[in-house]
């Protein structure tokens, strides 16, 4: 006759296997199939996410980009941060999709060690059933962990939900940045004609390495908007219009001060006349808090936060020019 005692190792053991398999079944980021044993719940799951391959139609996208940037004038500055958008917003599924391995992994440790220290509880084989937002959360599964590790677990609910925003918002933002390749190309006659109004201007020596473009622009701005408490222009080694002296930034603050009262105002002053005096002075597209104006495809638009005052211009306007 067998006794309870006898009975609680076979019983543990089916909690832990159980345990295993969901572990095994949890889907990740770049799976190209969902596995053949997964549970029908976890496959719905497993297709949505699979790698539909993002970083191939990003890399893609990427090409596109660098053929515009050379047609249109170069610095596509407004395309350009959609695609900054994009590409963090895929590192973020890729970071996200490490976290889950290393959770999951977890989770099967978790069961190792639940099969080795106690004993039977039938209500734990649910879990091969489960979806893994019903499953994850509940606390029956909590409840055969060990309170320390309670909180390991509730995290991979978290990083589960939290990959799949991400790759959400990484196919939403190539979305976007596909709709703005696309309104380009739609232009292109336009600035086409807009680019061979301004021919290319060699940098100088002895102006501070800035094209006689920027140069009229830089006086004219600090004329009629000025004084500043500092114009810089060139910045050597910058890929974009800082580095071919085709770009300035007029700080309307120090020390990285968010620009208010008159500091914003002068700011806006400055951005403002630039805008409405864009085809007289050549100039391309504006940047002032956060904000981008291209004249290649005009009107406001809100940029991705990059971190600071300066990265997001509050504290200075940067005007670019052909």
């Amino acid at each position: 006759m067998e006794t309870p005692a006898s009975v609680r190792p076979r019983g543990g053991r089916r909690a832990a296997v159980a345990l295993v398999a969901f572990a095994a079944a949890l889907p990740l980021v770049g799976t190209a199939t969902p596995s053949a044993a997964a549970p029908p719940a976890l496959a719905a799951y497993n297709a949505y996410a699979a790698d539909p391959g993002d970083s191939k139609k990003f890399a893609q996208l990427n090409r596109q980009i660098e053929k515009l940037d050379k047609e249109y004038g170069g610095d596509l500055a407004k395309l350009k941060d959609v695609q900054y958008a994009a590409e963090k917003s895929l590192k973020k599924a890729k970071d996200l999709q490490q976290d889950l391995i290393e959770a999951r992994d977890l989770v099967a440790q978790l069961a190792a060690t639940q099969y080795m220290m106690n004993g039977e509880d039938p209500t734990v084989t649910f879990v091969t059933d489960a979806n893994p937002s019903d499953l994850l959360s509940n606390a029956t599964l909590v409840s055969h962990l060990s309170q320390n590790k309670a909180a390991k677990v509730a995290q991979i609910q978290k990083l589960v939900n939290d990959q799949l925003q991400a790759r959400k918002q990484a196919q939403a933002k190539m979305t976007e940045l596909k709709k703005e390749i696309k309104d380009l190309l739609s232009r292109k006659a336009k600035i086409n004609a807009l680019v061979k109004q301004y021919k290319p201007e060699s940098p100088s020596i002895g102006m501070g390495g800035i094209t006689p473009r920027m140069l009229k622009v830089k006086n004219t701005i600090d004329l009629e908007t000025g004084p500043f408490p500092v114009i810089g222009c060139t910045r050597p080694g910058d890929p974009q219009d800082h580095g071919s002296g085709r770009a300035c930034d007029f700080m309307v603050t120090t020390g990285g001060a968010m620009a208010t009262g008159s500091a914003q105002a002068q700011g806006d002053q400055a951005a403002e006349y630039a805008i409405s005096h864009a085809s007289a002075l050549g100039i391309k597209y504006v940047i002032w808090r956060q904000r981008i104006y291209d004249m290649r495809s005009p009107g406001w638009r809100m940029m991705e936060n990059r971190g600071g005052t300066t990265a997001n211009h509050y504290d200075h306007v940067h005007i670019s020019v052909f």
